[in-house]
This record gives structure tokens, C-alpha cells and sequence, in this order.
């Protein structure tokens, strides 16, 4: 499953440099599917959902770090944990029961990513 951030977040932004998936954005800031990734132009991502990867997307939240679940691998692939909930001060990097992914699914999307990786 892909992690989220609680509003627990005091907004130090000790996890976004962690993430190897670039899926971690401050409050209110755009983000898009390429950044930090192999993707560019169209794709159709790994949940069939076809998206443009140069577009930019709205924020998932406008006061807190927030983690985009279509990119977030909790670092399958990369890292042995999460990189974010190991780094977290406040412990608020947690798994989204919404967003609930195997291990292959999650594996899967990071080398949809990181291809060359």
C-alpha cells in the first residue's frame, strides 16, 4: 500500500529528499508524474489510468507534505523500508489502508518508473 502523511506533519521536510520516487510534494505545490521518474509524455500507468507525465497536477494538500500514491512504491525496490517513516520526526509517514498494494504490484510500478534502474 502507499504511505500517507498525517496531519500529525509539522512540515520539516526530513522526507522528501528520501523518496527515490520524487512522490513526496511540500503543501500546495504542483507535482507531475516525470519528476523524478523515467516517464515523459503520455503512459498509461500501472493501474491502466492513461495520464500525461510533462502535465502538472493539482496538490493533494495546500498545508501539509503530502505523498502522490500512484508514484509511491513505499521504496520497493530502492530500500528495505520506507525511507520517509524512517526519517519522520513525528512518526506521521503511515500506511494509506486505502491504497492497499502487493509487494509485486509495488514492485512492479517502480520499474514502470525506474525502468533503467
Amino acid at each position: 500500500m502507499a504511505i500517507i502523511i498525517t496531519d500529525e506533519c509539522i512540515n520539516c521536510g526530513a522526507c522528501e529528499p528520501e523518496c527515490p520516487n520524487t512522490a513526496i510534494y511540500e503543501g500546495a505545490d504542483d507535482w507531475r508524474y516525470k519528476d523524478g521518474t523515467s516517464l515523459e509524455g503520455t503512459v498509461v500507468l500501472t493501474n491502466g489510468t492513461e495520464v500525461d507525465a510533462d502535465e502538472a497536477q493539482e496538490p493533494i494538500s495546500d498545508e501539509i507534505y503530502y505523498i502522490v500514491p500512484d508514484k509511491c512504491t513505499e521504496c520497493k525496490g530502492f530500500h528495505d523500508e520506507p525511507q520517509c517513516a524512517a526519517v519522520c520526526p513525528v512518526d506521521c509517514c503511515v500506511p494509506d489502508e486505502d491504497v492497499v498494494e502487493t509487494e509485486e504490484e509495488l514492485l512492479a510500478k517502480q520499474r514502470f518508473m525506474h525502468p533503467d534502474g
